[in-house]
């Protein structure tokens, strides 16, 4: 066959045959799939099958996407179904045309399958993989296996390295006026640990830059991006960012609004899927989103607790280690701080309740949670410690920006320069859990409990969730709540509930 004769037959086909798109009502998480008829000439010619990666090209864009076959009449036999969110992405209206077509062929899945065999990757073959995951070349079933590659083998610095900067050179980078840009990221695991709000409060009040990025949830009932989106905006593009930061010094916004890192998102969305969260992964996601907001000098939180994320001391400390050594290889000043992992912070779990938790804080209320509190002054004071100040002053100085109200009147501003501040709801529908006799509270399974605030909805319902009322190491008569579930429907109500009555031990407790 001549050179070209494919293309041409390809176009042929296409001539006789044309296509035209259709909306459909359907949400895909972020997966692009498309659907055609399965008598479809030109899918019937070109030997699509279902779950075949395919080319759209529209209006002089193109878009790869995963082939799902229709068999009644959902769509007509020249039609291709397109999800509404990739509708947007093409500029496409009802009735328009297009083409479908075979992709090229993606040379980077040969290093990804070496990797799961147990090779390691040096930085070239990182960046083609990453770049084309970024641009949506690879399909879910692909970037499960990268995830996996990398899931199962022991970490490697010098790779996790170069997966740092491949990630990074994926995405736009940022750069700001002021020497020295703070940050902080906590490894997660922890229900209710959401510090982020109140820490860069207190770090823009007094007077450091600290643009913050952060991330929906991954596995847990609520991300630092959820939490804020029920208090203000959050997100704004590259632009809006620098106008806030500008203006205010920092910011809270979601890291999937602006393209730093953009293959982080993909791959976070796997791993939701998977529930897997590699170090290497880790590392890699949370340095190069730290180096492509522009950040010089990042704290991290790293709760260690029986049922966080992690599990030991030892554990944290080769995290640690990992991200220290990364973070110095790309230019970034890394201090970590272990925190207690063995309880949930503050009373909420899940965005709303959360929220409500940080703005109490800010606030100097009566009832704040202490926890939640003392917590997010420990890591100010960590950020202020990297700038420079001594340990006692940095402490002393983030009480004092919290006590005298600065924090709470930094954060109000850059809410409204994000565009406006706004109370966080409340759930209709709650339902207590009661102890079943009385007793100490000696432990509460952060897993569990986080299951069944996802359960009742959390975090795509943002009043969804649940409201401790105990801690370890009190004393609880029988009879008296432990904590309340919140949910916006009574179905999803029931489900959490269910959950949480055949699983009792949740909060375990002993005799007095």
């Amino acid at each position: 066959m001549e050179p070209g004769a494919d293309m041409a037959s390809f176009r042929e086909v296409a001539t006789l045959h044309p296509l035209r798109a259709r909306t459909l009502p359907i949400e895909t998480d972020g997966e692009a799939i498309v659907f055609m008829h399965e008598n479809c000439p030109v899918a019937r010619s070109e030997g699509f099958r279902a779950r075949a990666r395919v080319e759209i090209v529209a209006k002089g864009r193109t878009l790869l996407a995963t082939l799902y076959r229709a068999t009644d009449e959902l769509l007509a036999e020249d039609e291709v179904g397109i999800p509404h969110s990739l509708v947007n992405r093409l500029s496409l209206e009802d009735g328009d045309g297009l083409t479908v077509r075979h992709p090229q062929s993606l040379s980077s899945l040969s290093d990804v399958r070496a990797k799961l065999y147990g090779h390691r990757l040096a930085e070239p073959s990182l960046r083609a993989i990453i770049s084309d995951i970024a641009s949506g070349r690879y399909s879910d079933v692909e970037i499960a296996a990268f995830v996996s590659g990398f899931a199962a083998q022991p970490v490697d610095a010098e790779e996790t390295t170069a997966l740092t900067r491949a990630m990074l050179a994926a995405g736009d980078w940022m750069q700001w006026s002021a020497d020295r840009v703070m940050d902080k990221h906590c490894v997660g695991g922890l229900p209710g640990n959401r510090t982020t709000p109140i820490v860069v409060a207190i770090v823009a009040a007094a007077g450091l830059t600290m643009p913050k990025t952060s991330s929906r949830a991954i596995t847990s009932p609520a991300g630092t991006a959820d939490t804020m989106e029920t208090m203000a905006p959050v997100a704004l593009d590259i632009s809006a960012m620098q106008k806030v930061v500008e203006r205010e010094g920092g910011c809270i916004v979601w890291g999937g609004s602006v393209n730093l890192s953009p293959a982080d998102d993909v791959l976070i969305r796997i791993e939701r899927a998977l529930d897997v969260d590699s170090d290497a992964q880790l590392v890699a996601s949370v340095l190069s989103k730290k180096l492509a907001a522009g950040s010089t000098h990042v704290l991290l939180d790293l709760p260690v607790g029986p049922t966080a994320k992690i599990r030991s001391s030892h554990d944290a400390d080769a995290l640690a280690q990992l991200l220290e050594t990364v973070g110095a290889q790309c230019g970034l000043k890394i201090a970590a701080l272990q925190t207690d992992g063995t309880q949930p912070v503050g009373r909420g779990i899940g965005p709303a309740l959360e929220a409500h938790d940080v703005l109490a804080v800010l606030r100097n209320e009566d009832n704040a949670p202490a926890d939640l509190r003392e917590r997010a002054l420990a890591l100010a004071a960590g950020i202020l410690e990297l700038e420079g100040a001594s340990r006692d002053d940095a402490r002393a100085k983030a009480a004092e920006l919290l006590a005298e109200g600065h924090a709470e009147a930094k954060f109000i501003r850059i809410c409204e320069a994000q565009g406006g501040f706004r109370t966080p709801g409340q759930a209709q529908q709650t339902q207590d859990i009661f102890a079943s006799r009385s007793g100490r509270i000696v432990a509460i399974d952060n897993r569990r409990l986080a299951r069944i605030a996802k359960l009742a909805g959390a975090p795509q319902r943002a009043t969804a969730g649940i409201a401790l009322h105990t801690r370890v190491g009190e004393m609880v008569e029988r009879g008296k709540p432990l904590f309340t579930i919140h949910s916006e429907s009574r179905g999803e109500l029931n489900y959490a509930y269910t959950y949480a009555a055949r699983n009792e031990d949740v909060v375990r407790m002993e005799a007095p």
